[in-house]
C-alpha cells in the first residue's frame, strides 16, 4: 500500500473500530479529535449548548486576528479604554480608562490573562461597541459550520442567549490552530505582565504537560470550570475539550488523561498529498487523451495503534469521462477499508481541465467507444 495524506468523510466511529476503552471523564460533556483528519477519538454530549465561559474568546481572538491578517488593523495599533471596559468584571488585565493600549497587548491580555477588559476594548474598537461585535461573532461561527454556538458577548459572561457545545469549541480550536499559526503561539505564554502587574496563564496543562501549546480556560458558576486544550507529540496533535468540571485542578487532570488516551491508542498517518495524482485515465473526444485524478485535500487518517496494516485502500472511476472535463469535479472516489469494512470515503477529482477535442478527434472516439 502507498505510503498514505487528506481529510475524509468518516463513515465509521473510530472508537467502534477497536481500540483501548477510553478513560472515565467527569465532565457535563467533552470532546477528543485528531487535528490533521478532524476523526473524533472519544466524546460525551458533545452537541449539548452549554454555557462556554471564556472559552468565547477563542471567537473573539479569532476575528481579531482575521483582522490583521486583512490588513484592517495592525498590532501597533492603539486603542483607547473606554470606561465600559474598565468597569468590566471578572478576570481582567487591569487597563486603565481613557489609557492607549496596543492591540497586540490587549491580545495578550485576553489570551494569557483571560482579560474581560481587554475582550470589551478589543470589541469596541473593530465594530464600535459589543453589540455589533457579537453580530459578528455570530455571523463567523455560521461561516466556520458552528452549528450549536450563539454569541450575545465577547468576553463569555452568562446570558440564556449565549451558549455553545464541545464539538464547536474543538472546531474553532482547529480553525484558530489552522488559520492563525503566527498568533497561536501566544496561547502557550505561561504569564504577561501589564501595568506592573504580572499574572499567570490559568492553563495548568501549560506547566505540566510540555506536549501541550495552548489554548483557553473557562469558569463561570453556571459554565464550571472549562478547557480546550492542543497537544502536539512528534507529527500527531490532538484537541480536547471539556466543558463543566469541578475545579481548575480537574479540567486539567481530566484533559490531559482525553490527551494521554489519544496519544496513547491511536496514531495518525498521512496518506496521500494534495493535488497529487493517483490515477490517470482515458478522456473521450477531448484536446488530449489522459487525464490525473486525485484529491483536492491531504488526506489524514487516525486508527487505533496496530491497526495500520489492515487498512486498504480502492480507487473507483466513472466507466467513461468525456469531455469537457472540469477542474477538480469529482469523476471517482477512493474508500478505505479496514477489516472490509469501509470506513472512509473521498471524492477523486479531475486535477486539470479538459477541452473538447476537434470535429475529427470526437468522430474518431465515438466510433472507438462503440467498441471499448
Amino acid at each position: 500500500m502507498n505510503k498514505l495524506l487528506f481529510s475524509l468523510i468518516l463513515l465509521h466511529p473510530i472508537c467502534a473500530i477497536s481500540a483501548s476503552s477510553p478513560p472515565d471523564i467527569e465532565a457535563r460533556s467533552y470532546i477528543l479529535q485528531d487535528f490533521h483528519s478532524g476523526e473524533v477519538l472519544v466524546e460525551k454530549d458533545a452537541d449539548k449548548a452549554v454555557e462556554p465561559a471564556s472559552l468565547t474568546k477563542l471567537m473573539t481572538a479569532y476575528i481579531v486576528f482575521n483582522q490583521l491578517q486583512v490588513g484592517k488593523i495592525k498590532l501597533t495599533d492603539k486603542v483607547k479604554i473606554s470606561e465600559e471596559a474598565w468597569r468590566m468584571g471578572g478576570s481582567k488585565m487591569y487597563l486603565e480608562v481613557n489609557s492607549m493600549v496596543t492591540i497586540k497587548d490587549l491580545l495578550k491580555g485576553m489570551i494569557i490573562q483571560s482579560g474581560n477588559d481587554a475582550s470589551i476594548a478589543l470589541s469596541e474598537h473593530i465594530a464600535g461597541n459589543e453589540e455589533e461585535f457579537a453580530s459578528l461573532m455570530n455571523k463567523t461561527a455560521e461561516r466556520l459550520g458552528l452549528t450549536n454556538t450563539h454569541y450575545t458577548n465577547s468576553t463569555g459572561l452568562n446570558d440564556p442567549q449565549h451558549y455553545s457545545s464541545a464539538r464547536d469549541v474543538a472546531k474553532l480550536a482547529y480553525f484558530l490552530i489552522r488559520d492563525f499559526p503566527e498568533y497561536y503561539r501566544w496561547y502557550s505564554q505561561k504569564q504577561f505582565t501589564y501595568n506592573n502587574i504580572t499574572q499567570h496563564n490559568r492553563n495548568l496543562l501549560l506547566r505540566r504537560d510540555p506536549s501541550v501549546d495552548g489554548m483557553k480556560t473557562g469558569f463561570t458558576k453556571a459554565a464550571g470550570y472549562c478547557l480546550a486544550a492542543s497537544a502536539k507529540r512528534k507529527n500527531m496533535r490532538l484537541i480536547s475539550v471539556v466543558l463543566g468540571t469541578a475545579n481548575q485542578k480537574a479540567r486539567a487532570t481530566m484533559s490531559k488523561k482525553l490527551l494521554d488516551y489519544g496519544f496513547r491508542a491511536f496514531k495518525t498517518y498521512a496518506l496521500y498529498p494534495a493535488y497529487h495524482a493517483l490515477s490517470s485515465e482515458r478522456v473521450w473526444q477531448g484536446d488530449i487523451t489522459q487525464l490525473k485524478l486525485g484529491l483536492k485535500e491531504a488526506f489524514y487518517i487516525t486508527v487505533p495503534r496496530g491497526q495500520y496494516s489492515k487498512l486498504r485502500a480502492t480507487l473507483y472511476i466513472d466507466k467513461y469521462i468525456t469531455a469537457p472535463v472540469t477542474a477538480l469535479k469529482s469523476y471517482g472516489s477512493l474508500k478505505i477499508r479496514l477489516d472490509d469494512k469501509i470506513i472512509l470515503k473521498r471524492p477523486l477529482v479531475a486535477l486539470s481541465s479538459v477541452e473538447k477535442g476537434s470535429f475529427g478527434k470526437r468522430m474518431i472516439d465515438s466510433f472507438l467507444l462503440l467498441f471499448h
